[in-house]
């Protein structure tokens, strides 16, 4: 077998565990297709230029397999590739002045056990003190925070 045919089996090998490290992780048919071509150029390697040149073949493939992860797995290698986006929304906080302990809402949205209410015309996030609430049900205000509200069914 030519030389030429060995490294070119090594090279898919490692081609395909970096498949599988990088781009579908899991124990796949990448990761065992690897595995195979790398021990199919060992063995290739072994049975046609014997055991001092196989031997070479086998290290050389431990080495390109592991120095080729090292290199794909370091953070500056795949900065080009990621997804690079920071958020920039925010959670509109509650103004303390519009909503105080005791005030009625009513929900807009089922509460299980969290969901909307519409106070003073402004729609926010509330939490069920106890079990859940129906939509359209009329609420008091428990505990203000800076993002919800917790709330209780008002008892008619």
């Amino acid at each position: 077998m030519n030389l030429l045919i060995i490294i070119l089996l090594i090279v898919t090998g490692i081609f395909l565990f970096a498949v599988e490290f990088l781009l579908i992780p899991g124990i796949t048919i990448a990761g065992v297709g690897g595995f195979l071509f790398i021990a199919a150029g060992v063995y290739f390697g072994y049975a046609e230029y014997g055991t001092p040149i196989g031997h070479y073949i086998f290290a050389a493939s431990l080495v390109l397999t592991a120095s080729g992860l090292y290199f794909m797995l370091r953070g500056k290698t795949w900065k080009r590739t990621m997804l690079n986006t920071n958020i920039e929304g925010k959670v509109p906080e509650i103004n303390a002045l519009e909503v105080k302990v005791g005030d009625h809402a009513i929900t807009t949205s089922r509460l299980a056990p969290i969901g909307k209410i519409k106070i003073n015309d402004t729609f926010m996030e509330a939490k069920s003190q106890s079990g859940f609430i129906d939509q359209k049900t009329e609420v008091e205000i428990v505990k203000v925070f800076k993002t919800n509200v917790i709330v209780k069914p008002v008892k008619k």
